[in-house]
């Protein structure tokens, strides 16, 4: 381990989780930037959403909160230790009745979120951990806060959007900047909203780390196949503008009847995406795949489509760039700060089933236009979006080098 760094823990609410694979990679490339690593998750993942050997060998080494926490004895043992300084304790009781959401669910979880955190924090103190982490500023940075607070360490977390922010008040979203070392956001977009609920005095923690990718996964060419084949990779939920898709699906065959579309993922709409596969034909739904399946997916696809309402960078928009393949995406959220409309991928209007079809059919009709804006968009990847120098930033704010800039240049050390 590199001197400088601290034993690290990264939390978030399930590790690791097929749908949160860019946690996972982050940990992989934070270790090999060399800092000691303890993945710690409130909860496992279901069965169905560890896909793939690497999640399979993480889960294994990772500690689960509730696990550790449903044993009374623990649970105890972690906060009568933790009452031996008791200003500390009780004033992280207070830090808890202050930040729990509103109404008396919200008081009950924060009691849970404190209870856990004690557990967390014994676990913390006794593995020597120096900074915790935690991705996504929802209920496991309830829970981070707290656990920093009982095992006296700082912490700081990543801002990803959308979902944050859609209640950033009764999140606390201000509080966690304002006690956090630093605040990670991963887009411009991200960086505002925190700076819309927080005070000034904290905007200078607020840095730009992008999550990324490995561009060396996605270097497989597409073999010739007939028509277009279109790819989704994503939850099958309603954020994600699935029946948008659809309806755009149908309107773009009535002028290039090849189109077909792929679909991986899983949610609450997969009952509504497969009747709709059944009465389009040329849908085919695969449910979750591993990394590598994924990777592969790309490779056999023509272009990615996400027509999301809502998005912070989408990773999937990512890999599809690295695999050289032209993208189709909402102009919501950081989308624009990686994608290049008309240069990398086709930007359309959220909810536009209309712009939808007509983006699609213009890349179905132009394969030196899909060329083209799969080498700008896999350049763009490279530059902008590569795991292990978005590691190499974090590794020198979790050291405290950086820096006072927004987004830290990893060589300035």
């Amino acid at each position: 381990m590199t001197a400088s760094l601290p034993r690290l823990a990264y939390l978030t609410g399930e590790y690791p989780k097929s749908s949160h694979t860019f946690i996972l990679r982050e940990i992989l490339a934070v270790r090999a930037a060399g800092a000691e690593v303890l993945a710690v998750s409130v909860r496992r993942p279901p069965a169905g959403h560890l896909i793939g050997a690497e999640e399979e060998a993480e889960a294994e080494g990772t500690f689960y909160l509730l696990r550790a926490a449903a044993n009374p004895a623990t649970l105890a043992a972690a906060h009568l230790a933790l009452l031996g300084t008791p200003g500390r304790w009780f004033g992280a009781l207070g830090l808890a009745l202050r930040t729990g959401r509103p109404g008396l669910r919200g008081f009950v979880r924060q009691i849970f979120y404190f209870l856990e955190a004690g557990v967390l924090a014994r676990e913390l103190r006794g593995r020597g951990i120096g900074h915790l982490h935690n991705h996504f500023a929802d209920s496991s940075a309830n829970v981070a806060i707290l656990a920093a607070a009982l095992a006296d360490i700082p912490f700081s977390f990543t801002l990803h959007g959308p979902a944050e922010l859609f209640e950033p008040q009764s999140w606390h979203l201000g509080e966690k900047i304002a006690r956090a070392r630093f605040t990670i956001c991963i887009s411009h977009f991200a960086r505002s909203q925190a700076m819309l609920f927080s005070d000034p005095a904290h905007w200078p923690k607020l840095r730009i780390v992008h999550c990324g990718v490995e561009p060396g996964r996605y270097a497989a060419p597409a073999p010739p196949g007939e028509g277009f084949r279109l790819l989704f990779v994503g939850r099958l939920t309603a954020i994600k503008g699935l029946r948008v898709l659809f309806e755009a699906l149908e309107e773009v065959r009535k002028t290039r009847p090849g189109v077909t579309l792929t679909l991986i993922g899983d949610g609450e709409d997969r009952a509504f995406a497969e009747a709709e596969a059944a009465r389009l034909g040329g849908v085919t739904l695969r449910g979750f795949q591993s990394q590598g399946a994924v990777a592969a997916a790309y490779g056999e696809a023509d272009a990615l489509v996400l027509p999301s309402f809502a998005e912070g960078v989408p990773v999937v928009l990512m890999e599809a760039m690295a695999a050289r393949r032209p993208v189709v995406a909402t102009r919501v959220g950081g989308v624009a700060e990686l994608v290049e409309d008309g240069v990398s991928g086709l930007l359309v209007p959220p909810g536009s089933a209309a712009d939808l079809a007509l983006a699609i059919a213009r890349l179905a009709g132009d394969p030196v236009l899909c060329g083209t804006m799969g080498a700008a968009g896999r350049a763009r990847v490279e530059a902008e979006f590569d795991t292990a120098r978005e590691a190499a930033r974090l590794a020198a704010l979790f050291a405290g080098r950086g820096g006072g800039e927004i987004r830290p240049d990893p060589l300035d050390q």
